[in-house]
């Protein structure tokens, strides 16, 4: 019987060009309001820790809606829920709107020697809503991860997930550098957010429209470590009911052959860059006295850096060399952009960007392609959800330590970051030993 052409492997470009759409638009939208994000939280009356713990409310949503949302892809069909996900992104955008247009009303203020001083206004109030909101509904990269490899043979898996990195990533190109233009004009920062919002529609649209549903069958025996390869073997198909609940507990995932090792660097990936994310707009603000549009136009060449390696660059290597080679190298080559940005040198911050391009833009695909490979068709949604919920645990703690960690050390919180992310290189040393991981074109359903 000749393959169908939603088998793995034999997916039309048409099924993948709305999920990179998607991915890109999501980037899009969240990027766009970066560059103003931390003016934006000074002006309605809170510091640094508020800015942090705006950032973390998303990711700490994130860990609760993360995997009930992974879980019910495999249940109910990964377009359900992606669409599920862009509407709620849609109404958070609604609110992050009308707070830029809410009176500066003071509800409480602090003055703390550990706190620092800030006023918690209604317009700040709005914004942690308008995240909350965001968070909840945030399934969509670890379901649209589940779906991508629903459809994806091993052998291309890394390819089609750097080529989904750099649909984010043009996204990130685009977003800090359409804030700096439209941030400039005299409306200040309702037109970059009116933009995201009318992205999150067209998101919408698109999953409406365009993208197929997928809805694997998941196995109904729970794994186990000796038959592993049992699991992983089991063909793909459509099914409608789900048997065998617990298989996609928590507890189940964590019995499936190295998939927690790897959940282990996904953590601490997430932690270091979430400590940059707060420490580096801070930064920028502060001693490098940066403006928004000076920190989006760095963000924006960074993301063009970080998309031609994730595209034509990772697309050459990944056929050549494996994920745990690229999960190596890229880490190590990471942690430069971290000791180059804490000596404060100008020229040196932005050779940064060249690091960070080029040590991300290997590390971070390879390590989703070897979850995926790891997690095998059957467990993708669950194996992503709890992926998910991991890097909005690191998220939360690395965005309110970056925070801390500026404030007590400066720059010096970039040598913190950096010693994370050279805790990720020697611990993915052991993945090169991952048989799986290594060798490229081994399916799942053989």
């Amino acid at each position: 019987m000749p393959p169908q052409p939603d088998e793995p492997g034999n997916v039309p470009a048409k099924t993948l060009y709305p999920l990179f759409a998607v991915s890109f638009i999501g980037s899009l939208g969240f990027s766009i309001v970066l560059p103003f994000l931390v003016f934006l939280v000074t002006d309605f009356g809170g510091n640094a820790l508020v800015y942090g713990l705006l950032g973390s409310t998303y990711p700490a949503f994130q860990l609760i809606g993360a995997p009930l949302l992974g879980r019910a892809s495999d249940v109910y069909g990964r377009k359900k829920i992606l669409l599920l996900s862009q509407a709620g992104t849609l109404a958070s955008w609604c609110i992050f709107l009308a707070a830029l247009f809410l009176p500066i009303v003071p509800l409480a203020a602090v003055d703390s020697g550990l706190l620092g001083a800030f006023t918690l206004t209604l317009p700040l109030l709005v914004l942690f809503v308008a995240r909350a909101l965001d968070g909840i509904t945030g399934g969509n990269v670890s379901v649209a991860n589940a779906y991508l490899a629903d459809v994806t043979v091993d052998a291309e898996r890394n390819r089609n997930y750097g080529r989904m990195s750099v649909a984010s990533n043009v996204g990130f190109i685009l977003g800090p550098a359409l804030a700096a233009l439209l941030g400039a004009t005299r409306y200040g920062q309702v037109p970059p957010v009116l933009v995201a919002l009318v992205i999150a529609l067209i998101g919408v649209v698109i999953i409406i429209v365009w993208l197929p549903e997928r809805r694997p069958c998941p196995i109904t025996e729970k794994p186990e470590k000796t038959a592993i390869r049992t699991a992983f073997g089991q063909e793909q198909k459509e099914c409608y009911r789900l048997e065998g609940e617990r298989d996609l507990s928590i507890r189940g995932v964590f019995r499936l052959s190295h998939v927690p090792y790897i959940l282990l660097l996904y953590f601490l990936i997430f932690l270091g860059f979430n400590i940059y994310y707060t420490a580096f707009p801070a930064y920028a603000a502060g001693p490098l006295a940066w403006t928004s549009t000076t920190l989006g136009l760095y963000l924006a060449a960074v993301s063009a850096m970080m998309a031609f390696v994730q595209g034509p660059v990772l697309s050459h290597l990944s056929d050549r060399i494996s994920e745990g080679y690229l999960i190596v190298a890229g880490s190590a080559i990471l942690g430069v952009n971290f000791i180059l940005l804490a000596t404060g040198n100008l020229a040196l911050i932005y050779l940064a960007a060249v690091f960070i391009a080029v040590g991300n833009g290997l590390m971070w695909p390879s390590t989703l392609s070897a979850l995926s490979k790891l997690a095998g068709k059957r467990y993708q949604g669950a194996v992503q959800g709890v992926a998910g919920s991991a890097g909005s645990l690191a998220s939360i703690v690395g965005l309110i330590a970056g925070g801390i960690l500026y404030e007590q050390f400066g720059a010096g919180a970039f040598l913190i970051t950096a010693g994370v992310i050279y805790l990720v290189f020697f611990l993915a040393l052991r993945v090169l030993t991952f048989r799986r991981v290594q060798e490229e074109g081994t399916a799942a359903g053989t």
